[in-house]
């Protein structure tokens, strides 16, 4: 009997600033979290890959997930342009991409936001995008975060159970852990 491989060992094939990646070659961590995100992801879901970079988490869950739909931002036009060529690439449909700072122009609420934030431009920044996540999802939506736990994610954690008033650790590997918050008011 052949082994069938999960959705997230596929191929997906992605832009990046530096040369095209197949799945087998993305950051650890990447894979780790795209693993890990998808027992979280209901059918139909509205999903925002907030700071979606070029691209691999939020396509990997909309080939996963085709009835979900799946907008990803970035404030960065480069990533954007390199994630419309991934979407390409992996003939994703159910997938939108919009160069955005932070929230400033999406005007839609989801089920889940999935966020790796920016831990380099310091706590500020990505305290804001934690702040910001609560009033952009659905009673009962989940912010999904993954960090460096020794290099600020402690300090996330905490920052989303003074926002959300919870927060689990649901995966922990390499360094990073993975931190979900369920807005339940």
């Amino acid at each position: 009997m052949k082994k069938e491989k999960s959705h997230y060992e596929t191929d997906r094939y992605f832009k990046t600033f530096v040369k095209m990646l197949k799945n087998g070659t993305l950051y650890s961590y990447l894979k780790y979290y795209i693993k890990f995100v998808r027992k979280n992801v209901k059918k139909n879901s509205k999903i925002l890959d907030l700071g979606c970079g070029y691209g691999p988490v939020g396509i990997s869950i909309a080939k996963s997930f085709p009835e979900t739909k799946v907008l990803m931002t970035d404030v960065n036009k480069r990533a954007i342009k390199l994630a419309k060529m991934s979407i390409e690439l992996n003939k994703t449909a159910n997938v939108e991409t919009k160069c955005s700072d932070k929230f400033e122009k999406i005007d839609q609420n989801f089920d889940t936001i999935l966020l790796n934030p920016p831990q380099t431009a310091g706590k500020k920044l990505c305290f804001e995008m934690i702040e910001e996540s609560k009033s952009h999802l659905e009673r009962n939506g989940l912010l999904q975060l993954v960090a460096r736990h020794n290099k600020g994610g402690k300090d996330l954690s905490k920052k989303m159970n003074e926002v959300f008033g919870n927060v689990k650790e649901t995966a922990k590997g390499s360094g990073y852990r993975i931190y979900v918050s369920e807005k339940t008011n």
